[in-house]
């Protein structure tokens, strides 16, 4: 269950990451209403999630989720260029958080 929790929180720290760049500063109320209530349920699901799990690994794979969709994101609505070379290193994130997981 807890990496589960583990998995959804990345999700929510990108979804907070994306509303966050969509508020402009907070001045946008509906971006800033989402980035604080998706920051909020995925700073708790990543505690809930290091009650079982260790620390670095599950800090690891909650930060390398985020990071991974916050660029796809941005790679698909055009915010960010796509390339080969962008994509091998994002594979490369995604890699690295499915070895943590085999090891834990």
């Amino acid at each position: 269950m807890s990496w589960l929790v583990l998995v959804v929180s990345g999700v929510l720290e990108a979804v907070w990451a994306a509303a966050l760049d969509r508020s402009e500063g907070f001045s946008r109320l509906v971006p800033s209403i989402v980035f604080a209530v998706a920051l909020v349920a995925s700073m708790g699901g990543l505690a809930y999630a290091m009650r079982e799990l260790p620390l670095g690994t599950a800090y690891a794979v909650w930060v390398g989720i985020g990071a991974v969709l916050t660029v796809a994101y941005a790679m698909v609505t055009g915010a960010e260029a796509v390339s080969v070379v962008r994509l091998l290193l994002l594979a490369g994130i995604v890699g690295c958080v499915i070895g943590l997981k085999l090891i834990s």
